[in-house]
């Protein structure tokens, strides 16, 4: 996708000596602010991935059964 707006001319811009360029004490021409490949490059998704979901499961039940291990075991 091109820009609609192209780089200024060198030729044509105030303050640009021959040959040299940008003179001491002149500020340069600065550039666009936005680009032609702003916003997200792919489609982002929602939610959580199945691996983290799994692996956080594993640790609740594990939680749980030594909870209830213990409970059992205080109890005798």
């Amino acid at each position: 996708m091109g820009s609609q707006y192209s780089d200024p001319d060198p030729r044509r811009s105030p303050g640009l000596a021959p040959g040299v360029g940008v003179p001491p004490g002149e500020t340069p021409q600065g550039e666009g602010s936005t680009g032609a490949e702003t916003g997200p490059r792919d489609k982002q998704t929602r939610g959580w991935a199945t691996g983290p979901v799994v692996i956080l499961a594993i640790i609740v039940v594990l939680c749980a059964a030594f909870f209830i291990a213990y409970a059992v075991i205080v109890a005798l």
